[in-house]
């Protein structure tokens, strides 16, 4: 379940459940699949916000589902670092952490910027036709703020990458790593932070389709460091939505 575009998140400031959509279905199991996803979502996009306390019947009177699904995908979703229980308080979206994120940094900055290298020194032509497409989406996005579509060809820039390698225990890491940080990662798709990134990218583009594979490594580590730089001002500006 995905926002299509930034319209589906009009007037959920006053109600932020109406974000969220009905689901069919009678398997338990796939109901709290859904259920999850949808919560995460709705937390990764900050359209509820960290600090949030989670209305469990307002989720099951919107999405049209009992409370087992809710509380499961609640739980999965406290295991996964989003949400946290408060004794006799409820569940709230658990606020984002800076020590969190600069450890998620840190292993991301640490096997991408080896993927890089090593995409660089393949020559793989589909995957530099993958990502020069990749990027020409890219461009058509960043300059009008389009912060969720272009979030997700951000993504895929980085799936292209780490598929190149094709070493699915690392992409499985990282992919870890990157649901920790893709809540901060919205806290800074401003429109100008859109085109940073995008040049960014285009940096580690370029060294790779160049096979400069270390000029490549140094570009991916300095787009990746930039998140953190960008926190500690959006900390200073939002302290509500960072843990102490």
């Amino acid at each position: 379940m995905s926002y299509s575009s930034e319209s589906d998140l009009v007037g959920v400031a006053g109600n932020p459940y109406v974000a969220l959509q009905k689901i069919s279905g009678s398997e338990r199991g796939s109901l709290t699949d859904a259920v999850e996803q949808a919560l995460k979502e709705a937390i990764v996009t900050l359209v509820l916000e960290p600090g949030m306390m989670i209305d469990k019947m307002a989720v099951c009177d919107r999405m049209g589902v009992s409370r087992f699904p809710v509380s499961a995908a609640l739980a999965r979703l406290a295991h996964a670092g989003l949400v946290e229980v408060l004794p006799q308080r409820g569940t709230r979206v658990k606020p984002i952490a800076l020590d969190d994120i600069r450890q998620h940094l840190f292993i991301r900055s640490a096997l991408e910027v080896e993927t890089v290298r090593g995409v660089a020194l393949m020559h793989d032509r589909a995957t530099i036709d993958a990502l020069a497409e990749n990027l020409e989406q890219q461009r058509k996005l960043a300059g009008n703020g389009q912060r969720l579509a272009f979030h997700t060809l951000d993504l895929a820039f980085h799936e292209i990458l780490l598929d190149a390698v094709n070493l699915p225990r690392v992409k499985e890491i990282v992919a870890v790593s990157r649901n920790a940080l893709d809540r901060a990662r919205q806290l800074l798709a401003s429109p100008e932070r859109l085109v940073h990134t995008l040049d960014e990218h285009e940096l580690v583009f370029d060294a790779i389709r160049a096979g400069k594979a270390d000029v490549a490594a140094k570009a991916m580590h300095e787009h990746l460091d930039q998140v953190v730089a960008e926190l500690h001002r959006s900390a200073k500006e939002r302290p509500d939505l960072f843990a102490s």
